[in-house]
């Protein structure tokens, strides 16, 4: 009787069950040592170095929209979410103001502005399909698809924001490819979070898709953390080093 069970036992701990992480293919940029003189030279010298060099940096974010974004959609309401999100940040509508992408983004450098968030809205169906990110005042330029946005005003029982600075946590950047989008991120956000307020910022990349969530934890048994404002599903389309030029299609996340 004992070995049809150890042979059942010996039979389930090599029985892994297949999953999108443990068959993808390897790839080949994933960063196995933090310290590799070639990482560490390549991020002293991006076009993020200047921020994270300057202990006195701090983002300052311009939030605007695609042309003429319909009133009555979530764009408006997803900007108003954002700006609670990232302390600092302003919102200025487009509007009917047909300024092109370049213009727009050299215009806010010269203002001081440090990031640019352009939100696009799918006008037919009144749905927020996409952002586009752009570092001042010489890019890199992030576009990213959006899937699954979920607005205060959908989100049941949701906490109420205070004005502390947030924690941001940044999961599972592991390629070269996803660290520079990781920094992308980490210069939106204040650099010292005020962590007696128990806001969190959490991305988490799995499978070329980014999961975002804010939340403010509490020390309470068996309770899971309220959230306080959007959750959103964001997939990459493509980066360019320039502000405001083309978007190519290629791969983003890693």
């Amino acid at each position: 009787m004992l070995r049809p069970r150890l042979m059942i036992q010996e039979r389930l701990k090599t029985n892994i069950p297949a999953t999108l992480e443990n068959q993808r293919e390897y790839d080949e940029t994933i960063i196995k040592d933090p310290q590799d003189l070639d990482l560490v030279s390549d991020l002293a010298n991006d076009e993020f170095a200047s921020f994270f060099a300057d202990a006195t940096a701090a983002p300052k974010l311009l939030i605007t929209t695609s042309h003429h974004p319909s009133l009555s959609g979530p764009t408006h309401t997803f900007a108003a979410d954002l700006l609670n999100v990232f302390p600092g940040s302003t919102f200025r509508p487009r509007g009917r103001t047909y300024l092109t992408l370049q213009k727009l983004a050299s215009g806010a450098a010269e203002r001081g502005f440090t990031d640019l968030l352009v939100i696009n809205e799918e006008k037919a169906r009144k749905k927020i399909d996409a952002i586009t990110l752009i570092h001042l005042p010489s890019g890199p330029s992030c576009r990213f698809r959006v899937s699954s946005v979920q607005t205060c005003q959908n989100i049941a029982g949701h906490g109420n924001a205070t004005t502390h600075l947030p924690e941001l946590i940044l999961n599972n950047f592991t390629t070269r490819l996803g660290v520079r989008v990781a920094r992308f991120f980490q210069c939106l956000l204040p650099k010292q979070p005020q962590f007696h307020g128990r806001q969190v910022v959490t991305l988490h990349n799995q499978r070329d898709f980014i999961f975002f969530r804010r939340h403010r934890y509490v020390f309470k048994d068996g309770e899971p953390p309220p959230s306080l404002r959007s959750r959103l599903i964001i997939s990459g389309e493509g980066r360019t080093s320039g502000a405001g030029s083309k978007i190519y299609n290629e791969a983003v996340m890693g």
